[in-house]
């Protein structure tokens, strides 16, 4: 009894993770393969990096996730090694390995699971589908344009029409903080408070210190400053620091360039925005729709990261979040077909060669055949059962004299 109550506690996952198989798979991989075709169509190539790699590729000075926050193991050689918690230093690396003397444009996609230890966060995935892209050697406007311009067309593909990207600058922010002069202690709390939208708190915080009225009051407003071009235009009345006027500078910039692709209804700017990876540097951003909580795709420029690994570079990415991307979908009733019917040929082992010759013919023209021997104590009407509830479209069916029938479960399924 114990035995079986052991083998059963084996059926299930550890928390975070999950199976994901049939109907649900393949509209997942229908909607993945979307957006990966659209990035093939922009140009990019692709690339994987390992599951695993060295600690120090993801650690804290590099701006990634915390390392209480990656899972970690040891390989022979007592070398510390991380599931990867994050692509884009993994790509980074990549590119200052193999791209070394390139200096023109580098694009490349992937496909591939990232994962983060989520201590107390109920029902969070700890592994998750990215589909992403980055854009190296290329640090101007048109470049943060176009990877913004890829992610609405990419969730137009998918089937959503209600959704929104979100637009922000790290520049602006560290430009506030600098002009603010807030020391290391106050910015920590001035991320917090602004991340969770506590313009209150913040204000309590600005209080004691000397600056500007325009600036004090810019940084008070800052968790709520979110809305179309005129939220910029507003702000750059309220700072005189070079860094955050550049960046409300750069964000117009980008207004005008996806106003040239004609995507302009379909993005805010939140000039509050903060990202979880500290390498951004300039222009960041992020994609929401109804359904989910969070982040459907997540972005930003980060001109200093490949550097850290030899090579100077300016870089943009992009990572389409696939599990809240599905949620999403299936919240809004999103059509996905994704059904392909089989074929199923029912034979017996004296017909075995027939059915073989026909499978064979059939897959040559890109059609999907399952073989399967009947077996003489299952009734026909089991198989055409087992058929209508597994995407099988038709039935060939070879009796003992080597006639063949076709029965088309599609039209049984409509009467």
């Amino acid at each position: 009894m114990l035995k079986q109550e052991y083998n059963k506690s084996l059926l299930f996952t550890p928390e975070g993770v999950r199976d994901i198989y049939g109907e649900d798979f393949e509209k997942r991989l229908k909607i993945q393969n979307e957006i990966h075709s659209i990035m093939k169509l922009y140009g990019f190539k692709d690339i994987a990096t390992p599951t695993f790699e060295f600690f120090d590729i993801f650690n804290r000075e590099r701006g990634t996730v915390k390392s209480e926050e990656m899972f970690k193991f040891f390989d022979q050689y007592n070398n510390t090694l991380v599931l990867r918690p994050d692509i884009t230093p993994s790509i980074a690396r990549c590119v200052a390995k193999y791209y070394e003397q390139e200096e023109m444009q580098i694009r490349l996609c992937y496909i591939g699971n990232t994962f983060i230890h989520r201590t107390g966060y109920q029902g969070k995935l700890c592994e998750v589908t990215q589909v992403g892209a980055e854009l190296m050697n290329d640090d101007s406007s048109d470049a943060d344009g176009e990877m913004i311009a890829l992610t609405i067309e990419s969730l137009l593909k998918s089937g959503l029409k209600e959704f929104k990207v979100d637009i922000g600058h790290a520049g602006l922010i560290r430009g506030l903080i600098q002009e603010a002069g807030l020391t290391e202690e106050e910015t920590i709390l001035f991320k917090r408070f602004l991340a969770n939208k506590n313009m209150f708190a913040v204000e309590e915080m600005l209080q004691k210190k000397e600056l500007p009225a325009s600036c004090k009051e810019l940084l008070i407003q800052l968790p709520d400053l979110f809305g179309d071009i005129e939220t910029i235009t507003a702000a750059k009345e309220k700072t005189l620091n070079p860094d955050a006027l550049e960046a409300l500078d750069r964000l117009e910039k980008l207004y005008q360039i996806l106003q040239a692709h004609g995507w302009q209804d379909y993005v805010t700017f939140d000039l509050g925005m903060l990202s979880r990876y500290e390498y951004y540097t300039g222009v960041i951003f992020k994609a929401y729709t109804y359904g989910t909580g969070d982040a459907i795709v997540t972005g930003g420029r980060y001109d200093n990261l490949v550097e850290q690994f030899g090579k100077k570079t300016p870089a943009i990415g992009l990572a389409f979040v696939l599990d809240e991307l599905m949620t999403a979908l299936d919240s809004q009733k999103v059509v996905i077909d994704a059904k392909d019917k089989d074929t199923v040929i029912l034979y017996r082992s004296a017909n075995r060669k027939i059915a073989i010759e026909m499978a064979r013919e059939l897959r040559e023209q890109n059609k999907s055949v399952r073989l399967m021997r009947k077996n003489a104590e299952v009734s026909l009407e089991i198989y055409k059962e087992y058929g209508r509830g597994n995407e099988v479209a038709s039935i060939l069916y070879i009796d003992d004299t080597g006639e063949v029938t076709e029965i088309d479960l599609q039209e049984v399924a409509d009467e």
